[in-house]
C-alpha cells in the first residue's frame, strides 16, 4: 500500500523546512544588517560600498545556514 504523498507533507515533523528557512532568513538578514551598520558608521564608507558589502555577507551567512540545516 503506497502512503499519499500529501498526508506525508502533513505529518507533525513537517514543520521543520518552514522553521529552517525562518532561520535561514533571519540569519542573513542579522549578518547584512551587522556589516552594513559596521561599514557605514563605524568605517564611514559610503552607501554604495555598504551595500555592497552587506549584500556579499548576508548571502554567505545563508549559503552557510543553508549548508548547516541539511545536516
Amino acid at each position: 500500500m503506497r502512503r499519499d504523498p500529501i498526508s506525508r507533507a502533513a505529518r507533525p515533523g513537517s514543520a521543520g523546512a518552514m522553521n529552517s528557512r525562518r532561520y535561514i532568513v533571519l540569519l542573513a538578514a542579522a549578518a547584512a544588517a551587522f556589516i552594513f551598520l559596521l561599514q557605514r558608521y563605524a568605517l564611514s564608507a559610503s552607501v554604495e560600498s555598504s551595500l555592497l558589502w552587506a549584500l556579499i555577507f548576508g548571502g554567505c551567512a545563508a549559503g552557510l545556514a543553508y549548508m548547516q540545516s541539511n545536516r
